[in-house]
C-alpha cells in the first residue's frame, strides 16, 4: 500500500487516527494520498470501510475516489458530495422526522420561485435578475444568515447586491414563505434538515454516528458555514477527521465558501497532524516555477498556508508571454498556435483556452472556427446560443427598419440594444446580470471592429475597399458567425472560464486576456477580492502539464484605449527555451532562474516595459519627481559627459535620471535596484550620485582637477547596462 508514495504522501497515509490536515498543492497527488490513507487503515484493520464517509464537492470527484478505492481492494466506503450524503440521510429518516408526512419535493432551481416571490412584492424581474436574487439567497442560506440578518450581513461581507439589500431581504422572506406554502425545499433546506434531524433527534444522531465514524473531506478550502455545521453534527465531538485542501486555490468566496476552516484547522483541532504535499507531478518545473512566482506575492489569510511546489517532471518549454495590439489579434494568434499544436500531434482534447469571464469566449469561438480547429465549451453555452445574445440579434434586425442607414454603426447598435434593456454605462450588480451586460457589450465591440476593418475583395479585383458599414450589414455578419460556430463538435480544444477549469488539466494551456480590468476584474475592489483574482490566475497556471501561454491585448479593439497587463503577471525570463542541455550550459542556468516580478511601487501592478521597470512605476501613476534634484543630476551629467567627451546618454539616460530623482536611493543597494544601473556604473558614478541625492552640489562631487582623468575606455557602451 505504501509502495511508490513519496515521503510526504507516506506521512499522510500513515498518520495516526485523529484530526489530520493534508495541505495539498496542485498536482501533488492528493487523491492518491487520501484514498491510500483510507485503504491503508481499512486493510490494516484500523477501521471498517463501511464506517467511512468521504465527502467531495463534485459527483465526478466522488466517482473517482470510489474507483481508486476499488482498485486498492476496498469496498463499502461512502464517497458522496455534501448534498448527496445529506439527501440520502434525510430521505432515510423522513418517515421518522416527518411523522408519516411525505417528504417535500426538492427544487432543482430557485429561479422560478424567486421570480414569483419578487412579483408578489411588485418587483418585476427578468430571468437574469432572478438568477442574481437566487444567488444572493443561496449565499445567505449557505452562510447561515436569516432573512432578518441579511442587510447587516451583506454590508459586513461587502456584497454587491442586485437590488438594495433591504429589498433583497424582502424577496428572501417572500421566497421562504412561498416554498413553505408549496411544500418544497431547496438544497440548503436539505442540508439544514440533515443538521436538524441530528441535533434535535437523539435516536437519529445515534444511528448516524454509529454508521459513520471516520470522515474525509476533499477541497476543504471550499466548505461554507452550512456544510461545516453539517460536518460538525456528523462528528458529534469526535475527531477522526481527515481534511484535504489548498488555500491557494480558494476561488469560490462569492458563493459563501471560506478557507477559514482550513486555515484555522490546527487551532480548532488541538494536536492535529498537518502534512504538506509539495511535490508536483503534473507540471514541468518551468510551469511550477511560474506558479510559485505568482502565488509568492499573495497576501491575506490564505497566504499563511501558501505552498512552494517542487516540480518532479522532466524539464519542458518555458512559459510564453505574448502581447498583442488588440483582442482579435490575440484570438487569431491563439487559434493559429492551437492549429499548429494539433498538426504537430497534440490531441485537441489536450489543449485548453482559459479566460476570466464567459463573455470572452466569442472571439476564440470565431478564431478557432475560422482556423478549422474543433472546440468544445466547458460549463457555458456558446456565445451565439446564449438567450440574451439571440434576443439582441432579433432586436438589431428589427432596428434596421427604424434606424437611419447613415447612423454610425456603433451608435446604431447601442440604440438597437436599448430594446433589450442594455445601455453602455456601468454594468449592473449581480453576477448573472453583469455577465449578461458583458455579453451584449461584446456585440458592441464586434460592431466597432466590423466598422474599423476594411473588406478584402477577391484576387483580381481592387485590393481593398471600405465596407459599406450599416446595421443591416452587421446583422448579416452576426448571422454568418452564428452559423459558423454552431457546427457540432465532439473532440476539440476546450474553451473554459478559470472557475470552470478548476480540477481539470491539459497538456497545453492558453491563459488569455490577462489585462488589468479583466484579471483582476474591475469589480474586485477589496484586498480580499483582489487576492482571489490572483488565486484564479494561479489555478489557471497549474492546469498546464507541459506547455503554457500567457497573453493579453494592449487594447480591447483595434485603435482602442490602451490597457496595462495584469498586475499578477511576472516578468518572464524566456532565455533557455527549455532546451535539453548540460548542467553548466546557459539553458540549464536559465532553467534554474526564477521569474522575476517587478511591481509598481505606487499601485502594485506588474511592470513589463523597460522604461516602466526603470522608474519603478506605471506611466499613468503619479510621479513624485524631485525637480531640483533632477536638475542637479542633469547638470552633473552634462559636465561629466563634456569632460569625458562622450554623449550625455552614455553617462545616464534621461529615464535613469528621472528614476534617480523619483526614487532617491540612499544606499548602493538601492542604486543597483534601479533597472539598468549595474556594477560598472556604480563603480564609476555611484558615490557622486548618492552624494547628490543626499543634497551635495555638483561642485562638491566634481572637483575640477580630477575631472579629466577618468578613462573613457572604462565607460560602458550606450545603454550597455541600461
Amino acid at each position: 500500500m505504501l509502495a511508490g508514495l513519496d515521503p510526504e504522501q507516506r506521512s499522510a497515509v500513515t498518520a495516526p487516527a485523529g484530526p489530520v490536515c493534508i495541505l495539498a498543492g496542485a498536482g501533488t497527488g492528493k487523491t492518491r494520498a487520501v484514498t491510500s490513507r483510507i485503504a491503508y487503515r481499512a486493510l490494516s484493520g484500523d477501521i471498517a470501510s463501511r464506517h467511512v464517509l468521504a465527502v467531495t464537492f463534485t459527483a465526478r470527484a466522488a466517482a473517482e475516489m470510489r474507483s481508486r478505492l476499488g482498485v486498492l481492494g476496498v469496498q463499502g466506503v461512502q464517497a458522496r458530495t455534501f448534498h448527496a450524503a445529506a439527501l440520502r440521510q434525510v430521505r432515510y429518516f423522513a418517515p421518522r422526522l416527518l411523522a408519516g408526512r411525505a417528504m417535500p419535493e426538492l427544487l432543482d432551481s430557485k429561479v422560478r420561485v424567486v421570480t414569483l416571490a419578487a412579483a408578489k412584492l411588485g418587483l418585476r424581474t427578468d430571468r437574469t435578475a432572478a438568477r442574481d436574487l437566487a444567488a444572493e439567497i443561496e449565499w445567505a442560506k449557505s452562510s447561515l444568515v436569516e432573512p432578518d440578518e441579511y442587510v447587516v450581513a451583506a454590508a459586513k461581507a461587502r456584497r454587491e447586491t442586485p437590488y438594495e439589500p433591504a429589498r433583497v431581504a424582502e424577496v428572501f422572506v417572500a421566497y421562504e414563505r412561498l416554498k413553505r406554502g408549496n411544500g418544497v425545499i431547496d438544497f440548503e433546506d436539505m442540508l439544514r434538515a440533515a443538521v436538524w434531524g441530528i441535533e434535535e433527534h437523539p435516536d437519529v444522531a445515534e444511528q448516524v454516528r454509529s454508521q459513520y465514524r471516520h470522515f474525509v473531506v476533499d477541497e476543504y478550502q471550499d466548505v461554507n458555514p452550512l456544510q461545516q455545521r453539517l460536518l460538525d453534527v456528523w462528528l458529534g465531538g469526535r475527531d477522526d477527521l481527515t481534511v484535504v485542501g489548498d488555500a491557494s486555490q480558494t476561488i469560490y468566496s462569492f458563493t459563501g465558501a471560506t478557507s477559514s476552516y482550513l486555515v484555522d484547522f490546527p487551532r480548532h483541532h488541538r494536536g492535529a497532524t498537518v502534512v504538506r504535499l509539495v511535490r508536483d507531478y503534473r507540471s514541468t518545473p518551468q510551469v511550477v516555477g511560474l506558479a510559485n512566482a505568482v502565488i509568492s506575492q499573495a497576501r491575506g489569510a490564505e497566504a499563511r498556508l501558501r505552498l512552494e511546489l517542487h516540480g518532479q517532471r522532466r524539464s519542458g518549454p518555458e512559459p510564453e508571454l505574448r502581447i498583442f495590439t488588440d483582442e482579435p489579434a490575440e484570438a487569431t494568434a491563439v487559434a493559429a498556435r492551437c492549429r499548429a499544436l494539433v498538426a504537430g500531434g497534440t490531441p485537441a482534447r489536450e489543449i485548453a483556452v482559459l479566460f476570466r469571464t464567459n463573455a470572452q469566449s466569442e472571439a476564440y469561438e470565431k478564431a478557432l472556427s475560422e482556423a478549422e480547429v474543433p472546440y468544445v465549451l466547458q460549463g457555458a453555452e456558446r456565445f451565439f446560443e446564449r438567450p440574451e445574445v439571440r434576443q439582441a440579434m432579433i432586436a438589431l434586425r428589427a432596428a434596421t427598419r427604424s434606424i437611419p442607414g447613415e447612423t454610425p454603426l456603433p451608435a446604431a447598435v447601442v440604440e438597437g440594444l436599448a430594446a433589450v434593456g442594455w445601455a453602455p454605462d456601468a454594468p449592473p450588480a449581480g453576477g448573472a446580470a453583469r455577465e449578461r451586460w458583458e455579453a451584449l457589450a461584446a456585440l458592441l465591440q464586434l460592431a466597432e471592429e466590423y466598422a474599423a476593418t476594411p473588406e478584402v475583395l477577391p484576387i483580381g479585383e481592387a485590393a481593398t475597399v471600405e465596407r459599406q458599414v450599416t446595421l443591416a450589414g452587421f446583422t448579416e455578419e452576426l448571422a454568418r458567425r452564428a452559423a459558423q460556430q454552431h457546427v457540432p463538435t465532439v473532440d476539440g480544444v476546450t474553451l473554459a472560464s478559470l472557475h470552470s477549469a478548476k480540477g481539470l488539466e491539459w497538456d497545453a494551456v492558453f491563459l488569455v486576456g490577462l489585462a488589468e480590468g479583466t484579471l483582476p476584474t474591475t469589480y474586485a475592489k477589496t484586498p480580499e477580492q483582489v487576492e482571489e483574482e490572483r488565486r484564479l490566475l494561479y489555478v489557471g497556471i497549474t492546469r498546464a502539464r507541459e506547455w503554457l501561454w500567457l497573453s493579453y491585448a494592449a487594447a480591447r479593439s483595434p485603435g482602442g484605449r490602451a490597457r496595462r497587463p495584469s498586475r499578477f503577471l511576472p516578468q518572464l525570463d524566456r532565455s533557455g527555451g527549455g532546451e535539453r542541455a548540460g548542467a553548466g550550459s546557459p539553458a540549464r542556468r536559465a532553467e534554474r532562474r526564477r521569474p522575476q516580478v517587478v511591481s509598481c511601487r505606487i499601485c502594485g501592478a506588474t511592470l513589463l516595459a523597460g522604461a516602466d521597470r526603470k522608474l519603478g512605476r506605471c506611466p499613468t501613476c503619479p510621479s513624485d519627481l524631485d525637480e531640483e534634484l533632477y536638475e542637479r543630476l542633469r547638470d552633473w551629467r552634462q559636465r561629466v559627459a563634456g569632460a569625458q567627451r562622450v554623449p550625455a546618454y552614455v553617462v545616464f539616460t534621461d529615464a535613469t535620471l528621472t528614476a534617480l530623482a523619483e526614487r532617491k536611493p540612499g544606499r548602493t543597494e538601492e542604486l543597483v535596484a534601479i533597472a539598468g544601473i549595474g556594477p560598472r556604473k556604480v563603480g564609476l558614478y555611484g558615490d557622486p550620485v548618492l552624494a547628490l541625492v543626499a543634497g551635495a552640489t555638483v561642485d562638491d562631487v566634481l572637483p575640477a582637477e580630477n575631472f579629466g582623468n577618468q578613462s573613457v575606455n572604462r565607460l560602458p557602451s550606450p545603454e550597455g547596462e541600461e
